[in-house]
């Protein structure tokens, strides 16, 4: 048990802060970013995309709400380090089943609470998100900063390898309904709808219930499948997942993605959105200290319509490098990064953010609609199916506003 005990956080560039130690006893090194989310901690912890950095919630009390099995976005935690303001030991909460520190202890993941999470937030927002390293066993300052930077951190390492499933897999369940859990799709509703591969280049489970709930089959295969072996299903539409780390590290994904274009409908997100803009020829670049968090403003430049987003990724796709090989499509309004791509003469669509929330909020949830309404007009309509679903959208918007 670690109660009590006295932890560290030292980063690359010799910044250092002392609190106490919660969750597993040990050590954890990797590149510390803060997610500015109020809700939602056992869904961050869950995220594949934050495979190789420790996480620091900017709100301040975490663990008031517990732990529950349902909420989990994947089958294990993937953050290698927790850093909270104030752990909170006694959770308030009716679909709590356990509070958070054994949750991290049982999964092996050490935490740091009682820092100045304000003046380590300021500190990365000022210097960039950098290699760091939490320690409950190794209290020696000196000694920790030189681990964190001898931390390899992200560029240039593949880390899908590490969080992608080993083998395809059906998935049929659907959105949490209260009192009946995540409802499974009947054999009915399954039989005549369209079937998708999604790529699982570390997904979230909530997108694909929320793909469930649109109305799909889907099928989910290992990040490594190649064009020959997705179009080997011959599905209706092709989904590209979220994921961690450096969207340049994985030729074999973006390749992969290059082989399917302009056969089959494709819809981006996150890490699936970055490796659709390297499949187009373009270049992604790494961001100061990367979106994390359930408030993000973006632009859907079509529409002009303002969505508050859900987002995790540290890198970005650069617009002109794509050279019109597709539309800017949706802006972010804190820092004018691209935040989504619109095929052009090509069906395909993505955004950075997620969509499916969890945590976050639901203004983008018309995205898994579009992918649908994509995939089942693309047999008519071919390349212009999609041109004509976003204008019918921006007609809509434009009547009610």
């Amino acid at each position: 048990m670690s109660k009590g005990r006295e932890a560290i956080l030292a980063l690359a560039d010799g910044r250092v802060f002392r609190g106490r130690a919660f969750g597993a006893v040990g050590e954890a090194v990797g590149e510390a970013v803060f997610n500015t989310a109020m809700t939602g901690y056992q869904e961050v912890l869950t995220d594949p995309s934050y495979k190789g950095q420790l996480v620091c919630m900017t709100y301040p009390e975490i663990g008031n709400v517990g732990i529950n099995a349902e909420d989990a976005e994947s089958r294990r935690v993937y953050v290698e380090g927790f850093i909270v303001k104030e752990y909170w030991a006694r959770p308030s909460n009716w679909r709590s089943e356990m509070p958070l520190g054994r949750y991290l202890e049982d999964a092996g993941v050490v935490g740091i609470e009682g820092i100045d999470t304000r003046a380590l937030v300021r500190h990365l927002r000022t210097r960039g998100a950098q290699e760091a390293v939490i320690s409950s066993v190794d209290l020696d300052t000196d000694s920790l900063v030189r681990k964190a930077k001898a931390s390899p951190g992200l560029v240039g390492r593949d880390l899908v390898k590490e969080v992608t499933s080993a083998e395809p897999y059906n998935w049929d369940f659907g959105d949490w309904k209260l009192g009946s859990g995540h409802v499974r799709a009947s054999y009915e509703t399954a039989r005549d709808a369209p079937t998708i591969v999604a790529l699982d280049y570390g997904i979230k489970l909530n997108i694909l219930r929320r793909l469930v709930a649109t109305g799909f089959r889907v099928k989910v295969l290992p990040a490594a499948s190649t064009a020959e072996q997705i179009l080997a299903h011959n599905p209706d539409g092709v989904f590209l997942s979220n994921g961690p780390g450096d969207p340049a590290a994985l030729p074999y994904a973006y390749r992969a993605i290059a082989g399917v274009l302009g056969k089959k409908p494709v819809f981006g997100i996150c890490l699936g959105h970055q490796l659709l803009g390297l499949a187009l020829g373009g270049k992604t670049y790494k961001l100061d200290f990367g979106h994390h968090g359930a408030n993000h403003p973006v632009m859907d430049l079509r529409t002009r319509r303002v969505e508050i987003t859900s987002q995790n990724h540290g890198f970005a796709v650069n617009d002109e490098s794509l050279k019109g090989r597709a539309i800017l499509s949706h802006l972010n309004l804190n820092d004018n990064t691209v935040e989504g791509l619109q095929g052009t003469g090509v069906p395909f669509f993505s955004v950075q953010y997620h969509p499916e929330a969890s945590p976050g909020p639901h203004d983008s949830s018309y995205l898994f609609a579009r992918f649908r309404k994509l995939v089942e007009t693309f047999p008519r309509y071919g390349a212009e199916a999609l041109e004509r679903i976003i204008a019918a959208e921006a007609l809509a918007q434009a009547q009610i506003q």
